[in-house]
């Protein structure tokens, strides 16, 4: 049997424990709820199921529920002592030693209509869904040996990692690719729940495999997401209009365009994919 609290180095990345622990060390010292984000969470997820990771990465995100500006400010300090330095975006530190990059993201009541302002360089960050999507009762768990982190489940990752694109497309274009990689795996992952709770969506399924298996993957995901969605309106509106602008630029939407690539299949599929993610939603809100 698999010893899913081994899995993490599947992943590949050296010295990811040891970053680990000294960020569950710090964190935990000053009381921080704390969750993992982003590809190495959505991986750790997926090697549960021994499906291996499909792009290597050595940067880690988290979020902190956090009070304020000043107490974040205290907790850098603290990781600065433990050999992290900032650099580029105020929220991205490296560990020289260990050569990993991570991006801590503060949000809850630091924030202000959805964006935490961090002073010293005037950057503004939007943690738009955050709150929502972290503060459910549906994370999922994983397990670097004896630590367990939190994080979102994956219909709620694909909300934040929307909300991500959209916000800085020119620098995020690998959150197009983790959110197919979520598609993909989806239905096999997740069979008996949608067996179970979705049974109207099996008439999709046809004999061409895989295709119509992720056709009806995007749309149980989108019901899924709908549950965040409903719990805030400027949450629904972005997503929405994320959604709605990409499926009416059709060929030239860069969310098809970019998993058509990737997935060596047509625009008119994945546009569907696109489609079939809206319809969930709507179904449900």
């Amino acid at each position: 049997m698999t010893d899913i609290s081994k899995s993490y180095k599947e992943l590949g990345i050296d010295h990811i424990k040891e970053v680990f622990d000294l960020l569950d060390e710090t964190f935990k010292a000053r009381e921080i709820p704390y969750y993992l984000l982003g590809a190495t969470a959505i991986a750790l997820e997926l090697l549960k199921d021994g499906i291996k990771p499909a792009r290597g990465t050595k940067d880690i995100d988290f979020a902190i529920m956090i009070s304020s500006y000043a107490d974040y400010q205290g907790l850098i300090d603290d990781l600065k002592e433990k050999g992290f330095v900032n650099v580029t975006d105020p929220w991205t530190f490296y560990h020289k030693a260990f050569e990993i990059a991570i991006d801590i993201l503060p949000f809850g009541e630091i924030e202000e209509n959805n964006t935490v302002n961090f002073n010293e360089r005037n950057v503004d960050f939007h943690v738009l869904g955050m709150h929502v999507v972290l503060s459910q009762e549906d994370l999922a768990t994983v397990y670097i040996e004896e630590k367990v982190a939190n994080i979102p489940s994956l219909p709620g990752m694909i909300l934040l990692k929307l909300v991500a694109w959209s916000d800085r497309p020119e620098k995020r274009e690998n959150d197009l690719g983790d959110i197919l990689l979520i598609i993909k795996n989806y239905y096999w992952m997740m069979s008996e729940f949608i067996i179970d709770n979705h049974t109207d969506l099996l008439e999709v399924l046809t004999d061409d495999g895989e295709n119509s298996q992720r056709i009806v993957a995007s749309r149980v995901l989108g019901r899924e997401a709908a549950k965040y969605l409903k719990q805030s309106d400027q949450l629904k509106e972005r997503i929405l209009q994320v959604l709605e602008q990409n499926i009416n630029e059709k060929y030239k939407s860069a969310i098809a365009k970019n998993w058509a690539v990737k997935l060596d299949e047509s625009l008119d599929y994945t546009l569907s994919l696109l489609q079939s993610f809206l319809t969930g939603i709507k179904e449900r809100i």
